[in-house]
């Protein structure tokens, strides 16, 4: 019997796994729950999710990945093993093989803390594949023609811009700026200007439910916001407007197409030209956000597009370089 061969999209805000003739086995958010006096792994996923700032001293709900890359070596490895568990089969002789992607901006240090922790959780093979790399192949794009196409791919952690030619990176550029750091920018905003605190989840629901990359014609759509009051301590709810929320996370925003900017620079004529032609595609959680495409075309005059399924291209991209090993044998690391 072969070894299972399974693909990880190992992101700042959600864990995507996919099995090889499967499809995708997982997708729950990355969070773990830490014992603190036993220093053990109590909940991964869906369940840690829901102790996020609600634990009781003895414990603490974290996220180990921070902006694309790992943050806690020991709690990641403890995370992996949990899902490889998960989608493996309960009596399999040989171990499965794995691969992991990361940021294209990462360093070497970051690569082999990816590669050692996949194998230390339980793989006989990691390979390694950048982010846009696998987000291109995942959105269906030929990336092996001799022809540019750019992604940008927005995760909860970071955002990268990559112009992709003949199966391979051409240029890219990374912001450690994604939907994580547009929360903080709306539970920023209520604090100052409504002197109210509100949870990341709270500021995630917002940002899902009324927030947009630019202003609608009323922008009158409203949500109440319950939290704690800054001054007197006490709980509070205000009736925040779907105008408000896009006045502060444009700047957020604008980080992120200054990444597409850059590569945009950058990037050779030729390519240049294809691009034009083509357009951006947007994959990632993030680029779901209401009008995003719109303000890219705004802000850049070069066109953009949502890809298919954009929560889904990065692990489906894997799994595809994954039983394409020959194909893709140029951008991958193994170990």
């Amino acid at each position: 019997m072969l070894s299972q061969r399974i693909a990880i999209d190992l992101g700042t805000a959600n864990t995507l796994v996919w099995v090889a003739g499967q499809g995708l086995a997982a997708n729950e958010p990355t969070v773990v729950a830490v014992s603190i006096e036993e220093n053990r792994v109590i909940a991964v996923g869906n369940e840690a999710k829901r102790m996020l700032g609600r634990t009781p001293e003895n414990l603490t709900a974290l996220r180990p990945m921070r902006d694309g890359v790992i943050a806690d070596y020991q709690v990641t490895e403890a995370m992996l093993r949990y899902f490889i568990a998960k989608v493996s089969p309960r009596f399999s002789f040989l171990r499965p093989e794995v691969m992991v992607c990361v940021p294209a901006g990462c360093t070497q240090v970051e690569r082999r803390a990816a590669l050692d922790a996949t194998l230390s959780a339980g793989a006989r093979t990691a390979y390694l594949i950048d982010e846009p790399l696998a987000a291109a192949i995942g959105a269906k794009i030929p990336v092996t023609a001799a022809s540019g196409h750019m992604i940008l791919d927005i995760g909860g952690g970071s955002a990268e811009a990559a112009v992709i030619c003949l199966g391979g990176v051409v240029i890219h550029k990374s912001v450690r700026v994604g939907g994580n750091k547009i929360d903080e920018s709306i539970a920023n905003h209520v604090r100052k200007k409504h002197n109210l605190i509100i949870g990341d989840q709270t500021a995630e629901l917002v940002k899902i439910r009324i927030g947009s990359a630019t202003k609608s014609p009323d922008g009158s759509s409203t949500m109440e916001v319950s939290g704690r009051d800054q001054v007197l301590g006490l709980p509070r709810t205000i009736n925040l407007t779907a105008a408000e929320v896009t006045e502060a996370i444009r700047p957020t925003l604008l980080q992120i197409i200054g990444a597409v900017k850059g590569v945009l620079e950058d990037t050779p004529p030729e390519l240049a030209s294809d691009i034009i032609e083509r357009g951006i595609t947007m994959s990632g959680g993030t680029s779901m956000l209401n009008n995003f495409d719109r303000l890219m075309v705004e802000e850049t005059g070069v066109p953009a597009h949502m890809a298919e399924d954009p929560l889904l291209c990065v692990v489906k991209g894997t799994g595809a370089a994954l039983e394409n090993l020959d194909l893709y044998k140029r951008s991958i690391a193994k170990r």
